[in-house]
């Protein structure tokens, strides 16, 4: 036995790690790193259970071809490369570059030296169909960021603020969320409590983060932009803004006043069921008695109806009240593998990208960040016409589990002519890939803490980590890379990495590609590798500019467009208890939650995880299950106007009356879920269909009207 250093790449915090290995150099055992600068010891059960991950039952060790009767056979990895090259070339040939699309998950985006190989190798083909989960998860903060405009220097950081606001975020358990520090998070959160900061929290749940929260609002699921609009009610009726601030960067304060004065506090409370009083304590301690720190939206806001307009407001809380660095303060991560950029106190307008360039031929949705919509690729699939998709590379992602609409999804999938599933597991989407092309796991390769998203660090924080585990004795496992790598050179493509375009003729290795991403790096590339545990790169301080003289943009927080969602929402008169959803009554509205276990639909295959957790249970208050003449650990039915599902129930004193939690991800393939082996899939109660978000075709994936009845044996 030996113990070795790395981190982890379940989920983007990376958190520093010891790793046991055997003799084999298998993994034995994963504990956190006290050493590591970072997360100090930290470690969440997810990373802890590597080796239950790595070594679990339905781990892939051979690239496997589908048979005609369905079942697969092992193929060498080159002449899998070969085949699918083939097929590509044969589907663009016929019906144009279009037809061919990609779709990259978590395991994609936490891949350094993988993660931007697909858009690369769609765009050496001429091809725009980039999917990715963003824009299922958290695409409204773009919107937002494209309708109002940006700061161009930081928000201010955790460390010196006063307060924060939290709409629909529990980073205590998610680990993912902006503007706090997901490196430890109870222990950041206990020590920016300590230092004073109070704490706002906006959710239908009592959730782990709630529990330090100075104010608690618990309204019924989907209300967020109600909520946000009466906060901006209070603010400007109380002369709490900026006033300052908004003179100099807000264009159109006057035109948000007009347009938030019928969300009264009296208003808000009786349709988000809270009280008038606690939503003018929350208002006030954020506005009134705090000058620093801000509110942040989380998935329970992206995922809910009316996700854009929610963000939208949620962000113009931080606009009307400043809440971002000036001129001459100390930005504290200017950042270690991108190119530094310099940091003005001045608003940047950066576009709508959505109505520029490239539209889809399905809703004439335009693109975010140069990706598609992901509510509309099923469509994308099935709907014949010009530039139909016909092949499709899905990357690290279990798309026929996670997306909302499953059996829409599942029968898209299934029309394929061609579907490659990346990963290392025999997931539902593998079970319905042509080719199966799993991979080297974290361990297994060398890579580079995250550089996209880097920001999300509260310091300037980078790490190198060698391979330090063998891949299971007698597999044939490549690097996510080479799959793209060798597609393109069999193509006769020229591919760009990161902007560097890649010598096609020398064949690279991993560290060409995380040395491109370190190009920018303060320390050469052999130097940044040196670092054992990583390093935080604080020497050269980055401190906020002067506005330039030259610039004009101002804040936009009241276009046309969301003056008309803003009246849109208030004219709605939803009725608790009596959901109104496709002309049909329902009784309750379900949000999705977080389980430490698992996330989305991965680690469910995990020994470990399986005997606590064999299915996602359905949350409820202990009320609500006796009313329904039952007891927690019986089962129900679950339907909305798109589908039901069957769910054992779990009392949950501390949830919100007239909701029902429950986790995403679970379930088989429709026709093969055996829900107490399974779990059930809770995509099979959303449309695709319809209620989609204007822009970018954000599907209803929390706030679902349901209604529940006992299941009779």
């Amino acid at each position: 036995m030996r113990e070795v250093r790395s981190f982890c790449r379940f989920c983007m915090v990376f958190c520093g790690t010891r790793v046991t290995l055997d003799e084999n150099d298998h993994i034995v055992g994963v504990r956190g790193d006290h050493d590591d600068p970072m997360n100090q010891g930290y470690s969440c059960i997810k990373g802890l259970e590597a080796a239950g991950a790595y070594y679990a039952p339905d781990r892939l060790l051979h690239p496997l071809k589908r048979q005609p009767d369905g079942s697969f056979h092992q193929i060498p990895f080159e002449q899998a490369l070969d085949e699918i090259a083939a097929k590509i070339a044969e589907i663009a040939e016929r019906d144009g570059p279009e037809a061919i699309g990609a779709f990259r998950g978590g395991g994609a985006m936490l891949n350094a030296s993988a993660m931007a190989m697909a858009p690369s190798l769609l765009s050496a083909l001429g091809s725009h169909k980039n999917f990715t989960t963003f824009t299922i998860d958290q695409s409204a903060h773009m919107i937002a960021a494209g309708r109002i405009g940006m700061w161009a220097a930081p928000r201010q950081p955790l460390h010196d603020s006063d307060v924060r606001m939290m709409f629909g975020a529990n980073p205590l358990l998610a680990l993912t969320c902006t503007d706090f520090d997901m490196s430890n998070p109870t222990k950041a959160m206990k020590k920016a409590r300590a230092n004073g900061l109070k704490l706002i929290v906006i959710d239908p749940r009592l959730t782990e983060t709630a529990k330090f929260a100075d104010v608690f609002l618990q309204p019924y699921p989907g209300e967020d932009a109600t909520i946000a609009a009466g906060m901006l009610h209070i603010i400007l009726a109380e002369g709490w803004e900026d006033a300052e601030f908004c003179a100099a960067h807000v264009a159109d304060l006057d035109a948000l006043r007009t347009a938030v004065a019928p969300f009264t506090p009296e208003y808000v409370a009786r349709r988000a069921g809270i009280d008038a009083g606690d939503l003018h304590r929350a208002t006030a301690m954020f506005a009134r008695d705090s000058r620093r720190g801000g509110a942040l939206a989380g998935t329970g806001v992206c995922m809910a109806p009316n996700s854009n307009l929610a963000d939208q407001l949620i962000e113009t809380l931080n606009v009307v009240c400043g809440r971002f660095q000036r001129a001459g303060e100390r930005v504290v991560n200017p950042g270690v593998l991108r190119a530094r950029q310099p940091r003005r106190a001045q608003v940047m307008q950066i576009g709508r990208s959505w109505e520029q360039g490239f539209k889809s031929r399905i809703g004439n949705y335009g693109t975010v960040w140069g990706e598609m919509m992901s509510g509309i690729l099923a469509d994308e699939i099935l709907v014949p016409g010009e530039g139909r998709v016909r092949g499709l590379l899905v990357h690290g992602s279990n798309i026929a589990n996670i997306m909302p609409d499953q059996n829409k999804t599942v029968r898209a999938l299934k029309s394929l002519e061609l579907l490659v599933n990346i990963d290392p597991f025999m997931t539902e989407t593998s079970k319905l890939a042509h080719y199966i092309l799993p991979t080297r796991m974290g361990y297994e390769r060398a890579d580079l803490t995250m550089y996209l998203y880097e920001s999300l660090y509260t310091q300037p924080y980078a790490r190198y980590t060698a391979p330090v585990a063998a891949p299971p004795a007698g597999s044939d496992l490549p690097e996510d890379w080479q799959i793209y790598w060798g597609i393109a050179q069999r193509l006769g493509l020229q591919l760009e990495f990161d902007g560097v375009a890649l010598d096609m003729a020398a064949t690279p290795d991993t560290d060409t590609f995380l040395a491109i991403v370190a190009r920018h790096a303060p320390v050469p590339f052999e130097t940044l590798k040196a670092f054992e545990v990583g390093h935080i790169f604080d020497d050269d301080p980055q401190y906020v500019a002067e506005a330039d003289p030259a610039c004009t943009d101002r804040f936009t927080v009241a276009t046309d467009d969301v003056v008309a969602e803003l009246a849109q929402v208030h004219a709605e008169r939803p009725q608790p208890g009596a959901w109104v959803s496709n002309g049909e009554d329902f009784t309750h509205k379900m949000t999705s939650r977080r389980l430490r276990e698992v996330q989305n639909s991965t680690h469910r295959n995990v020994p470990a995880v399986r005997k606590r957790m064999p299915y996602n249970r359905a949350y409820l208050h202990p009320d609500e299950i006796a009313a329904l003449g039952i007891s927690a650990g019986d089962k129900i039915t679950i339907t909305s106007d798109a589908g039901s599902i069957p769910a054992v129930v779990a009392a949950e004193p501390d949830l919100r009356r007239g909701v029902i939690s429950m986790s995403h991800g679970w379930g088989a393939l429709p026709e093969e879920t055996v829900y107490e082996r399974d779990g059930a899939n809770t995509g099979l109660l959303i449309s695709t269909d319809r209620d989609l978000d204007p822009i970018n075709a954000m599907p209803r994936m929390s706030a679902i009207p349901v209604r529940l009845e006992p299941l009779v044996a």
